[in-house]
């Protein structure tokens, strides 16, 4: 969230509703505010909420059930039934019967006497409660402060000049006091310390020397090591604003580049959280990514969903609507089309369809060759967006349909490709190595 999601109002709010959490209360509690809070950022009421109105369910007192005259002359006579009409019973229950048994009309004004009196101290106990655990807190935050030489813990109400990147859901969100630039990525086996994690305006710096080195040729598993680390750092001080969105779209593209589908799945998975929350960033950008995605995977269901649910001002966007085209292009076994808007991707949208371009070229080969005795190399070099007739040669014999009529031409542009022996073993191959789509990182 940015500065302007956090008005004072609301981080009294916050600190009061803190306060009154006890033991039995604070999972639910942290849970409603949470939600309140993502809900008022969602609908941009952050601003406009009377926030000393609020008040969280889970916070308010139980009272204790207040029996009726009613009730209780029922549970009287359930747990007293009447005698039977033997006069030797009757004679008997009379005179052994308790004057308790007999209804006094001051009983109802004593149990609400004492359901009273239980509340008022069950209020007692709930704000010693609540004193304990701000004196715990206050303690916790002092003894951190001591031990790292700044403050480690986000108070809204006794710092309201704090970060207000970092939301204080629970007053002990960590706050990073590291300034080292660049960190190696390690996975977390214990309680993250501040003196370990980097805060929010170190972490803006090291995307811009990562940016910098990025261009400089640094090596891909230096900055991924580097990224990683930097997303770790957001994720454990909860930094979800669109310095986060920014940081996931830089790592997934670079990912693209390389080739690398696990971070680049990871980050569009995190991306698409992040964009639900109201975040704004390269939504469109994104979106087309994620349809290019679905493609390679083949899961129609998935993909049908999620283009149904797209807005018009994202079908209006071009990277969506080359998407939308690849899909149809697909669909229809349009493969000219096809191979067409995969030379004209915009975007990082080629990295993703190097991933299926191939398994659709053995798909448009198994029709051309079907439907031809002979094909020159030449033709199926520009018809399946092949560089060189060379690299178009290469592809045949790779996938078992090398079959010539000119076998022994010196130019590869001379080649002649025999279509009925090709036949055959282009659908062998489809079967053996593009039937099953298996996705790295997939989430």
């Amino acid at each position: 969230m940015s500065a302007e999601s956090w008005p004072p109002k609301l981080k009294e709010w916050v600190a009061k509703c803190l306060g009154q959490m006890t033991d039995a209360n604070r999972e639910d509690a942290q849970a409603e505010l949470k939600q309140v809070i993502a809900e008022a950022y969602t609908n941009k009421t952050l601003w406009t909420t009377d926030w000393d109105g609020v008040q969280l369910k889970s916070l308010m007192p139980k009272p204790p059930p207040v029996l009726s005259t009613q009730s209780h002359l029922k549970r009287k006579s359930h747990e007293h039934p009447q005698p039977s009409n033997n006069k030797k019973s009757k004679k008997n229950s009379t005179s052994k019967a308790p004057a308790s048994q007999a209804l006094d009309p001051n009983d109802l004004a004593a149990l609400n006497r004492r359901a009273a009196r239980f509340q008022r101290e069950h209020e007692i106990e709930r704000q010693k409660s609540a004193r304990a655990n701000n004196t715990h807190a206050s303690s916790s935050a002092y003894m951190f402060k001591s031990r790292s030489g700044t403050p480690g813990t986000y108070d809204a109400a006794d710092n309201p000049d704090a970060d207000p990147n970092v939301p204080n859901w629970d007053r002990f969100t960590i706050v990073g006091t590291s300034q080292e630039i660049f960190k190696d990525y390690l996975r977390l086996t214990s309680e993250p310390k501040p003196e370990q994690i980097r805060p929010y305006h170190v972490l803006q710096e090291t995307l811009n020397q990562l940016k910098k080195k990025w261009r400089e040729k640094a090596t891909y598993n230096w900055i991924c090591s580097q990224f990683k680390s930097l997303r770790q750092d957001l994720t454990v001080q909860r930094i979800k604003n669109e310095f986060t969105v920014t940081v996931y779209e830089i790592h997934a593209r670079m990912a693209l580049e390389v080739g690398d589908m696990v971070e680049y799945n990871q980050c569009q998975a995190m991306l698409r959280n992040l964009y639900e929350l109201g975040i704004p960033g390269k939504v469109e950008e994104f979106t087309a990514y994620r349809i290019l995605m679905l493609l390679h995977g083949r899961n129609r269901s998935d993909l049908n969903l999620y283009v149904g649910q797209l807005t018009e001002k994202q079908k209006a966007d071009p990277a969506v609507r080359h998407a939308l085209s690849v899909q149809r292009a697909i669909a229809m076994g349009n493969y000219h089309a096809l191979f067409d808007l995969y030379m004209n991707a915009p975007n990082m949208g080629a990295y993703i369809m190097d991933h299926f371009i191939d398994r659709e070229r053995i798909r448009a080969l198994m029709v051309m060759t079907k439907a031809y005795r002979t094909l020159r190399l030449p033709f199926l070099q520009e018809e399946l967006a092949f560089e060189t007739a060379e690299a178009m040669r290469e592809f045949l014999v790779e996938h078992r349909a090398g079959f010539f009529t000119n076998p022994n031409a010196e130019d590869p542009a001379q080649l002649v490709l025999d279509c009925k022996p090709a036949v055959p073993e282009l659908a062998a191959v489809y079967e053996e190595k593009y039937r099953k789509v298996q996705i790295k990182g997939a989430v």
